[in-house]
């Protein structure tokens, strides 16, 4: 049995995202979770609270065992771009894109 928890357009950058999802991949939950409590990067704070909500999704909706559970997959794709400009010199504007990102995260036995 497997339980999904989705998150989309996080104010994070794909690559990044993927560097916390690599090191949670595979994991128990209580392991997962332990490693995000102690990383020291903005993603693992996003990625923790997205994986509190798979474990609650998966007891609540299936009835799952907590102790049980592991870390099936953890996908971070790129999202869309929020368009911004910067002033530049004789009244021109640069583009700036800040990045985005959707998070899934898969928990199952």
């Amino acid at each position: 049995m497997q339980t999904k928890a989705i998150l989309h357009g996080a104010r994070l950058s794909a690559q990044k995202g993927r560097l916390v999802a690599d090191m949670i991949r595979g994991q128990p939950v209580d392991k997962a979770l332990n490693i995000l409590a102690f990383t020291p990067k903005k993603g693992a704070a996003i990625l923790k609270k997205l994986l509190e909500s798979a474990v609650a999704n998966a007891e609540h909706n299936d009835g799952a065992d907590i102790d049980a559970l592991k870390v099936k997959s953890v996908l971070v794709e790129r999202g869309t771009f929020l368009r911004r400009f910067a002033a530049r010199a004789k009244g021109r504007g640069n583009r700036v894109l800040k990045h985005t990102c959707n998070i899934y995260v898969t928990v199952g036995d």
